[in-house]
C-alpha cells in the first residue's frame, strides 16, 4: 500500500516540476494543466526507464553526468512525440528543460529514499 502512495507522491511531484520548468525554459510547453503535467510525467519516466534499462545504471539520476544529462534532453524531446498534445519542446528546450529538472531534482528529488 505504501508503494502505491509513494509512487502517487513521484509522478504529483515530478507533474509539478515540469509546470515549473515550462514557467521557465523557453522552448518546453506542457499543455492541459495538471493533468497534462501528470501524463507528461509518466511518459517522461516510462521513457527513462527504457533508456536507463538499455544504457544502464550510467545514466540513472543519481549518477548523472553528461550522459544523464544528454539523455534526459532526449527523453524529454522524445516525450513530445508520444503526447504531442499535451507536450511541446524545441531542441534548445529540451536542453534548457533537462538542466532545470536536474537542478530542480538535486534540490527536491523526485525518487522517494
Amino acid at each position: 500500500m505504501s508503494q502505491w502512495i509513494g509512487l502517487a507522491v513521484r509522478f504529483v511531484v515530478s507533474a509539478l516540476v515540469l509546470i515549473v520548468v515550462s514557467w521557465l525554459a523557453p522552448g518546453f510547453v506542457v499543455r492541459g494543466g495538471f493533468t497534462g503535467a501528470l501524463i507528461a510525467a509518466a511518459v517522461i519516466a516510462v521513457l527513462g526507464y527504457v533508456a536507463e534499462a538499455l544504457l544502464g545504471d550510467r545514466i540513472s539520476p543519481q549518477n548523472r553526468g553528461i550522459v544523464g544529462f544528454l539523455t534526459a534532453a532526449v527523453v524529454i524531446y522524445l516525450a513530445q512525440f508520444i503526447i504531442p498534445d499535451m507536450l511541446s519542446v524545441s531542441l534548445v528546450g529540451a536542453l534548457i528543460s533537462a538542466f532545470v529538472v536536474g537542478l530542480i531534482d538535486a534540490v527536491v528529488p523526485t525518487v522517494l529514499r
